[in-house]
């Protein structure tokens, strides 16, 4: 009996073993099946950690597409003033970005021989970011949309974070301010610098005497530290955007949820995210907004140089078929709007800004709930047309669709459009 009892206990143990065996046979196949579906689509979208991170967040070959250009205005305050103000932005379809400074002092008054302190461009943010936002589009004749102010703390940590970066210092700097808590110094030469470092060389303009500054060939003053914001932003992005630092995310995505204030939307950016890691940034072009300092009302300004701004824009940021500069007669368009977002105010607020840009907007109604925003040109309009009526929105997905009636684009306005606005 007891023999009996053993062999049966066996041979339970023996099919529970087996079924064991089973489930891990059939949970390495689906793991090897998903590998390699995975696999291929990475290879499909490119190969590489970009590919696998596109693959990974469900990005197929028209997702980067159907990406427009990236442009924002990248901030740095120090004591609520805006010292750093530089336009960014990155197209993945090219792999092009571009990196344009506004000097602090940039007048956005009216009469430059009544200026104020007030009317410099780095003292409206104490208003609202929409305030600087709206002075640099004013300025520079683009449509930007988006801010990122990134305080002084997350420069540091994120420098330390990876370990320092490795620099040309272009000069010996040596400033002391304590009103400020500002201490400055710094050797002239190629070296690492570690997050306390990397404050110091973007905050410097001059040492303790105004002469005792970057030299006239290299810019003096404001022009110097705004050169060196952008030469030593260009290196650090070198540096970061590497392999290794894929591990890091986790911290820079802690550090940016503590120092970072944007209105760019999470699922924005990390559409970007796989075609960036990959970006050369030997292919970022950058320069400084044209026109000279002076001195008006006893107040130090610089004048943009409208002419030379507008040409600079042209080359900087007129990337590929963007249509971010050139306007395009839409007075022969017609479009239906369906509002799919849940927020009827939508309806109105894209309708009326259709209208604007000279669109006939022929139908308007509400439909089911959709998810994202789509633009279906039905009448084969120019890429150019529809990539316009998309950055007029500000996203949406562009597909061909089935002709119906007079009707050129119909645009479905998805729940995403409540995140962009």
């Amino acid at each position: 009996m007891k023999k009996q009892q053993k062999k049966e206990t066996v041979k339970k143990s023996k099919k529970k073993k087996k079924k064991i065996l089973i489930v891990l046979a059939l949970i390495l196949i689906i793991l090897i099946i998903a590998g390699g579906v995975l696999a291929y689509r990475a290879n499909k979208l490119g190969g590489g950690m970009g590919g696998l991170i596109a693959a990974t967040l469900g990005h197929d070959e028209e997702t980067k597409k159907n990406l427009d250009t990236l442009t924002f205005l990248a901030l740095g305050k120090s004591q609520n003033l805006t010292d750093t103000i530089i336009i960014c932005s990155y197209d993945p379809k090219t792999q092009q970005a571009s990196m344009l400074s506004i000097p602090r002092d940039t007048f956005v008054g009216t009469n430059k021989n009544k200026a104020t302190a007030m009317q410099k461009i780095n003292a409206l943010y104490q208003v609202s970011p929409q305030k600087t936002l709206d002075a640099v589009n004013k300025l520079t004749g683009l449509n930007i949309k988006y801010y990122a102010m990134i305080d002084t703390k997350s420069l540091r940590e994120v420098v330390d974070a990876v370990g320092g970066i490795y620099f040309d210092v272009p000069r010996d700097m040596k400033y002391t301010d304590t009103s400020q808590d500002l201490y400055i110094d710094l050797k002239k030469g190629y070296q690492l610098l570690d997050g306390d470092k990397a404050e110091q060389l973007l905050r410097f303009r001059h040492g303790q005497k105004l002469s005792d500054t970057y030299s006239s060939e290299y810019g003096e003053q404001d022009l110097g530290r705004m050169r060196t914001q952008r030469e030593f932003l260009i290196e650090a992005a070198k540096q970061i955007i590497q392999l290794k630092n894929v591990f890091k995310i986790g911290e820079f995505i802690d550090i940016a949820h503590e120092n970072l204030e944007t209105n760019i939307p999470v699922s924005l950016i990390k559409d970007y995210i796989p075609y960036a890691i990959e970006f050369d940034t030997n292919n970022i072009k950058s320069d400084m907004l044209p026109g000279y300092a002076d001195t008006f009302n006893s107040v130090s300004l610089y004048i943009a140089d409208t002419k030379e701004t507008k040409q600079m824009v042209n080359d900087l940021f007129n990337f590929g078929s963007e249509t971010n500069n050139q306007e395009i007669d839409l007075s022969s368009i017609n479009v239906e709007i369906l509002n799919g977002s849940g927020v009827k105010a939508n309806l109105t607020q894209v309708s009326d800004m259709l209208k604007e840009l000279g669109c006939n907007v022929v139908e308007t109604d509400s439909t089911t709930a959709t998810s994202k925003t789509t633009i279906i040109n039905r009448t084969n309009q120019e890429e150019n047309v529809a990539v316009y009526i998309k950055n007029a929105i500000g996203l949406g997905t562009i597909s061909e669709g089935k002709e119906s009636g007079d009707i050129d684009f119909t645009i479905i306005l998805g729940k995403d459009y409540n995140e962009e606005n």
